[in-house]
């Protein structure tokens, strides 16, 4: 934060006060009920970013032309945080796997059982991870494709530091026991509240960085950037719409009920997948592909049609999650219809990806870097024919509530999402903090082959045990009862479940493999001499410039 004013510092100081004052507030009417505990988190938090602001006023003034450079020190924290999410929740994910292997490791504990480890590790992974890699490389897209500075000195802080406290309360919540029992949105009221604070803050910074452009177009990774923070505001707000028991208790209650809790549950669960999942880490896709290829997007005017494509039928496809249940039989074929169709749009980004290496791929054979991405948009293509396959209601019977769902959500969230984010962050982390590579391009490929084969080992041995179990569940004897008991099912999970904690080991691995790679560049590679794309251009381009990301 060396780079604040005087001014910027006094209001920052002035925001972690009022937090502080919030935080002894929720102690005090709290105590030692979980939102007690969580005043004492706020405030301890406010007060450890109160201390740094206050030690950096004693640093020398700012220098200048820092207006005239681009701001990436809140990117290098958000790198920081995202490799710090991704260890952990990572952790929490293989614990979990071991649980269902070995229960006895929930150590006859109520905050180690499975059922609150479990939404600590899809929240450090999907919220923490995921969404700390798509604030700080958002923040880096945005700068080099509009060639202009983020708008604003502050508020890029206030959004990283707001988020992860976000993110903080919410897991620390999880082992106390506090939820809303719904999937990936169980964090307690006012968690929900804050994150709106947050999330205006990252929506207004981003619009305003647009508009300050110098570039005359806006290059298609924004698109995908600014849907996903605006319709993730909105399944936020509409989803996690609640009545607390009182304002000194953590408990609160949804306002939706019955068959509508369900349908407003899986529209927001989908889209998250929509645009938290996809619209964000398509537009690493987009930015980061072509600048490590050093080959323009194959077809613009393809990912556009693909965004809009994407971004009008995923909105429909939630209710496939809710087959063979209470919804309305023409719901349940509004959702089926809209997933199937989400294969055109779906494989016209991966295509556009793959082809983008055209006379490229002997650099995919020797970059690893590059494979990382590659690989991603493979799984991508994967995860989106397997989803629409899984939506068709004669598959569903079979697949749905079965391991065969969880393997489909980690060919995602393993092979797509997190090889995408390490393969951008191993192109950004030289670039922005000027280094001239990696500090190991060996360990780089070591973490490529270790992500690989725990994404291949986990998928394969939840698909395995999916299908076996929902064949076993619909087996009859010739007298029509079940053929097998549950117990019968789980026991033949039980190889399967070995298999999944192993990949699931194996990736965490490739994990700290990265961050001690990482932690190395930043601190032993030479520094590479100022380049001129570090710096925004003074002057709007001609038209047509724009036909490929920025420096």
């Amino acid at each position: 934060m060396g780079q604040l004013t005087t001014r910027e510092r006094d209001l920052a100081a002035a925001i972690l006060l009022v937090l502080a004052i919030v935080g002894i507030a929720m102690a005090a009417a709290g105590r030692f009920d979980p939102l007690g505990v969580h005043g004492a988190v706020v405030l301890l938090y406010s007060l450890a970013l109160l201390y740094l602001i206050m030690s950096s006023s004693f640093g020398p003034p700012p220098d200048p032309s820092r207006i005239s450079r681009y701001y990436d020190d809140p990117i290098k924290a958000g790198v920081w945080f995202t490799l710090f999410w991704a260890i952990f929740g990572m952790f929490i994910g293989v614990w979990a796997a071991a649980q269902l292997a070995w229960p006895s490791l929930n150590f006859d504990t109520a905050w180690a059982s499975f059922g609150r480890i479990r939404p600590a590790h899809t929240t450090g992974v999907i919220f923490g991870f995921g969404g700390n890699a798509l604030i700080a490389t958002s923040f880096h897209v945005v700068q080099r494709t509009s060639r202009a500075r983020l708008a604003d000195q502050l508020s890029p802080w206030f959004v990283l530091f707001g988020y992860n406290l976000f993110c903080i309360l919410a897991v620390t919540g999880y082992f106390m026991g506090v939820t809303q029992s719904k999937e990936y949105a169980e964090a307690e009221w006012y968690a929900d509240l804050w994150l709106v604070i947050v999330w205006v803050t990252y929506f207004i910074l981003y619009i305003r960085t647009l508009a300050r452009r110098r570039e005359p177009h806006i290059y298609v990774a924004n698109w995908y950037y600014m849907a996903f923070i605006v319709v993730v505001a909105i399944l936020h707000i509409i989803n996690n719409l609640t009545v607390p028991v009182s304002l000194g208790h953590a408990k609160s209650y949804t306002i939706w009920s019955g068959v509508q809790d369900s349908m407003v549950q899986w529209w927001y669960g989908h889209n998250a997948v929509a645009f938290f999942l996809t619209a964000g880490f398509l537009a690493m896709l987009y930015y980061y592909l072509p600048k490590r290829a050093e080959r323009p997007i194959f077809s613009y005017r393809l990912s556009i049609l693909s965004f809009w494509g994407i971004t009008f039928f995923y909105m429909w496809a939630g209710s496939h999650h809710l087959h063979y249940t209470a919804l309305p039989h023409w719901v349940q074929n509004l959702g089926m219809t809209f997933s199937v169709m989400l294969l055109v749009p779906s494989w016209a980004s991966a295509g556009n990806a793959l082809l983008t290496l055209n006379g490229a791929w002997h650099k995919v054979r020797d970059d690893a870097t590059l494979r990382f991405i590659m690989m991603a948009a493979f799984f991508y293509g994967l995860s989106t024919f397997e989803g629409s396959f899984l939506a068709v209601r004669p598959v569903n019977s079979l697949s749905h509530y079965t391991d065969w769902t969880v393997g489909h959500v980690h060919a995602g969230a393993l092979g797509w999402v997190a090889l995408i984010t390490y393969g951008s962050l191993y192109t950004l982390v030289p670039a922005i903090w000027k280094r001239e590579r990696m500090y190991s391009a060996a360990l780089v490929e070591v973490h490529f082959w270790l992500a690989f084969a725990g994404t291949v080992i986990y998928v394969f041995a939840m698909w395995n045990s999916g299908i076996i179990q929902g064949l076993m569940w619909r087996t009859y004897t010739g007298d029509g009862t079940l053929a097998y008991s549950f117990v019968d099912s789980l026991v033949a999970m039980y190889p399967y479940y070995i298999a999944r904690a192993f990949g699931g080991l194996l990736f965490l691995i490739g994990a700290v493999v990265a961050t001690y790679n990482i932690w190395m560049t930043v601190r032993g590679v030479p520094a590479l001499a100022e380049r001129h794309g570090d710096v925004p251009v003074a002057a709007p381009l001609p038209e047509g410039a724009a036909t490929g990301p920025a420096e």
